[in-house]
C-alpha cells in the first residue's frame, strides 16, 4: 500500500489512505481460508468512489472526507454547485450516493484531494471493519414475530386470544410506559455490525468480501469503515 504522505496529482487513484467505502450488497458465498476451514462471506460491490469534499478543523471544526459513488442521471442546481470543484478534476463526477466519513487524524493527506478516486484496494485482507446498512423491511408485525413473544394457550379458556399481547398498562401511573414492546413496524432501520474482517479483495472485479452477515437486502447500500483492532 502507498504512503499517505506521498504527494500525487489530483484525480489519481488512492490506495490505503482512508479505510472507508460506499458499496452495494451482492450476496453471500463461502470460501476456504488458509486453515482449510469454510468461512461464510458477504460480497460487496465496490465500484470506485470519488472524493467530493474535504473538511478540515480550520474551516469546519472537524476533519472529514465526503465521498460519492455511482452515477446519477439527474442532479439539481444545488448539487451541481456542490460538485463543481470535483468536476474540474473529473467532469464525469455526478454521484448518486454521497456519504461523509470522519477521520481520526487532523492533517488530510494531499492525495485525498477533491476529485481523487478510491478503489477496493483501500482495504486489505485481514482488516477489521464495521459495516452499516438498512435492514430488510418486514412491514407491520405483531409481537410474536417482532419481539419473539410466546402465544397463549388455545385450550382451557384461551377464548381465541392466542396471539394477542395481553395487558399493556398498569393501575399506576395510569399510562403505557415508553418502550413497551408492542406491534409495529419491523425492520427497515439502520444497523451497524462491528468486528467483521475483510476476507477478500478483488480490485479487478471491484469486489470486497467480508466475513459473516451484512444487514440489508441484495443491492442494498452498505457503508464499510475501518474499525479499531488488530489485523492478521
Amino acid at each position: 500500500m502507498s504512503d499517505p504522505t506521498d504527494k500525487k496529482e489530483p484525480g489519481t487513484i488512492i490506495r490505503g489512505t482512508m479505510k472507508a467505502f460506499i458499496t452495494r450488497k451482492v450476496g453471500m458465498t463461502s470460501i476456504v481460508n488458509e486453515d482449510g476451514a469454510v468461512v461464510a462471506v458477504t460480497l460487496l460491490s465496490a465500484s470506485p468512489n470519488t472524493v467530493t469534499q474535504v473538511k478540515t478543523v480550520e474551516t469546519d471544526g472537524y476533519t472529514a472526507v465526503q465521498v460519492g459513488a455511482e452515477t446519477s442521471k439527474k442532479s439539481g442546481k444545488a448539487m451541481a454547485g456542490h460538485l463543481k470543484a470535483a468536476q474540474k478534476v473529473n467532469k464525469d463526477v455526478n454521484p448518486k450516493i454521497i456519504r461523509e466519513f470522519r477521520l481520526d487524524f487532523e492533517e488530510i493527506p494531499e492525495d485525498l484531494s477533491v476529485g481523487a478516486q478510491l478503489t477496493a484496494e483501500v482495504f486489505s485482507v485481514g482488516d477489521v471493519v464495521k459495516v452499516t446498512g438498512t435492514s430488510k423491511g418486514k412491514g407491520f408485525a405483531g409481537t410474536i414475530k417482532r419481539h419473539k413473544f410466546h402465544r397463549q394457550r388455545k385450550t382451557h379458556g384461551g377464548k381465541g386470544n392466542t396471539r394477542k399481547p395481553g395487558s399493556i398498562g398498569s393501575m399506576y401511573p395510569q399510562h403505557i410506559f415508553k418502550g413497551t414492546r408492542m406491534a409495529g413496524q419491523m425492520g427497515a432501520v439502520q444497523v451497524t455490525v462491528k468486528n467483521l474482517k475483510v476476507a477478500l479483495v478483488d480490485p479487478e472485479l471491484n469486489i470486497i468480501g467480508v466475513t459473516g452477515a451484512v444487514p440489508g437486502p441484495r443491492k442494498g447500500i452498505v457503508f464499510i469503515e475501518g474499525a479499531e483492532g488488530e489485523t492478521k
